[in-house]
């Protein structure tokens, strides 16, 4: 049967794109329909179409606001027709807002699971993105295979709410290192060293990591468009701080990283890839 999407983004383009190299056939659903002509997919007009095709539809959505408006937008995915089929989503959301998804699709009597992604275009095209799970177990084991498709990790945490609160922290990791190599490479090239080279020697020294392999030919060529962007960081690492609060826990490393994401959307840069934040640095 035909798998549903909803979110025709950088991540959900590479996502469908995978998917349909793998053999299955998907129909979409994006809020501008002229932005996913170009793809060749069959699209519909509203969510609530999505479900009287498909058993399976994954979100790949910006945060929890869009989910939410999938879910209760006039013929959205909150119908009858929802009971019975399964909603996968792999949006990063608030670690509380998801948990309200998870009840409501309950009451409809249909199975959802909280499945982030962590990796960006490159990966997701490769099969190669690592994926956090949460909910019901039996509803992880029966949509596995299709996770395997265009995920190379796959994990199951079955309490509610976990994987996003993982894919929060493992953020923390990838806006702390962006930033630092960033800073690096600036650094390098005010001692004269080229770019090019400080990159390479940071790539086998301190530096080594998946997001320095990832990011070292943007960083080379000041390409910034956008794989993951500012505004996405920005968003995931500021949930991340509430996560903190509501913890009361001190959050030192993440302070830094999210105020010069921060200052990167006040520029006009929140489309731009997250490696642009060495434009920060480069004076």
């Amino acid at each position: 049967m035909s798998i549903g999407f909803i979110g025709l983004g950088n991540l959900g383009r590479a996502i469908t794109t995978r998917l349909s190299q793998m053999g299955e056939e998907v129909i979409v659903y994006n809020r501008t329909k002229s932005k996913v002509l170009d793809l060749g997919f069959e699209i519909v007009e509203t969510p609530k179409d999505l479900l009287q095709k498909c058993d399976v539809v994954f979100l790949c959505l910006f945060d929890s606001t869009a989910v939410d408006n999938i879910l209760n937008m006039e013929n959205g995915l909150l119908c009858e027709e929802l009971k019975g089929k399964t909603i996968i989503d792999l949006s990063t959301n608030h670690y509380e807002d998801v948990l309200d998804f998870h009840k409501i699709i309950k009451e409809y009597e249909a199975f959802y699971l909280e499945s982030p992604v962590f990796g960006s275009v490159a990966p997701a095209l490769k099969g190669e993105v690592t994926i956090t799970c949460s909910g019901i177990k039996e509803t992880f084991e029966n949509v596995k295979p299709l996770l395997e498709k265009f995920g190379k990790e796959i994990f199951h945490l079955e309490i509610e709410g976990q994987a996003t609160k993982m894919k929060l922290i493992n953020n923390l990791c990838l806006g702390s290192f962006m930033a630092t190599l960033a800073e690096c490479t600036s650094l390098a090239e005010g001692c004269e060293i080229p770019k090019s080279k400080a990159l390479e020697i940071l790539g086998v020294g301190g530096g080594q990591s998946l997001v320095l392999k990832a990011k070292t030919q943007k960083l080379i060529d000041e390409d910034f468009s956008a794989h993951f962007s500012n505004d996405a960081i920005n968003k995931d690492l500021h949930c991340l701080q509430d996560l903190a609060y509501s913890m009361k826990r001190p959050l030192y490393t993440a302070a830094v990283p999210k105020e010069l994401f921060s200052k990167m959307k006040m520029m006009g840069k929140g489309d731009e890839d997250f490696s642009s934040i060495y434009q920060l640095f480069k004076g």
